[in-house]
């Protein structure tokens, strides 16, 4: 695992967090853009984890 892998992975959960906190808020905009960054960061991290 590189630093960048393992730096996306962790922008990724964050961002779930994120994705968590706009539900509890009751705003669709925000758990939706946040839930597009994570599964992108994410998908980033595993990619570059080879």
């Amino acid at each position: 695992m590189t630093f960048a892998s393992g730096g996306m992975i962790f922008i990724g959960l964050f961002l779930i967090g994120g994705v968590i906190s706009g539900i509890r808020q009751g705003s669709k905009p925000l758990a939706a853009i946040t839930g597009v960054g994570a599964v992108l960061a994410l998908t980033a991290g595993v990619m570059w984890w080879q």
